[in-house]
């Protein structure tokens, strides 16, 4: 593999780590393995802390390549637990507010899914990436100012329930860029007259590059050791 004139490797994002630690993570562990000062290394779709799953990370000129995967779409498989909400709609920040299940059933469940299919209008979480006046919501949401975010057009292809435990439910859904499925939580919460924020997320999904494909992150200084080597008695071959 010639990472210098791009190469593009699927990771398993661990939980609590951000997109971010990911690629830095991977990027000065490749400097070191290559013996070079400077590589660029990009990643193709931001996961929050609490999310896990598919990453797609590119080097060198793969790095163009970023915006294709972006484009594509994702699946994502989401654990809700209804009656509660936090501030970030996940498990980021405490809970700040209970509100009434007993009048939810898995039939009413199943049928609020299917008002999130086909083109929705969704507002983005004020703890997500979104800019205000060149800075990142989160950055404000963080030091308790309020964050104005605008709805946006997106689109929901799929939305499946797995499990339904009430208050906690499990869903597939698959969607296009630019969906937040913490939002998409609080909207359900919302449509069935109670609350609800995500306890789990996992993307398993980016346009054909599943779950099964990816490599988890603590198996990345043997990858990297196994393909240097290799490289290298290729080249003595």
């Amino acid at each position: 593999m010639d990472f210098i004139a791009g190469e593009t490797l699927y990771f398993d994002k661990p939980l609590d780590w951000t997109s971010f630690d990911l690629v830095n993570r991977f990027r000065h562990r490749l400097s070191r393995k290559l013996n070079v000062r400077k590589i660029k290394v990009g990643h193709a779709g931001t996961l929050d802390p609490k999310a896990t799953g598919v990453m797609i990370l590119c080097t060198g000129k793969a790095t163009r390549r970023i915006d294709e995967f972006q484009s594509q779409t994702k699946e994502y498989v989401a654990t809700l637990k209804l009656g509660e909400t936090t501030p970030s709609f996940d498990l980021e920040r405490e809970v700040d507010r209970t509100y009434p299940v007993d009048h939810i059933t898995c039939g009413m469940v199943r049928e609020t899914l299917t008002q999130f299919t086909g083109e929705i209008r969704q507002v983005p979480p004020a703890f997500s990436a979104c800019k205000i006046n060149g800075k990142r919501a989160y950055e404000l949401a963080r030091k308790g100012r309020e964050a104005s975010l605008k709805a946006r057009t997106l689109v929901i292809d799929e939305i499946e329930l797995l499990t339904c435990a009430l208050p906690v439910i499990q869903i597939r859904v698959v969607c296009s860029k630019g969906t937040y499925i913490r939002a998409l939580a609080r909207d359900i919460g919302i449509a069935l007259h109670s609350g609800a924020h995500l306890t789990a997320l996992q993307r398993t999904r980016i346009g054909d590059v599943t779950l099964d494909r990816c490599l988890p992150a603590d198996r990345m200084d043997d990858f990297l050791r196994d393909i240097i080597i290799n490289t290298i008695e290729d080249e003595t071959v």
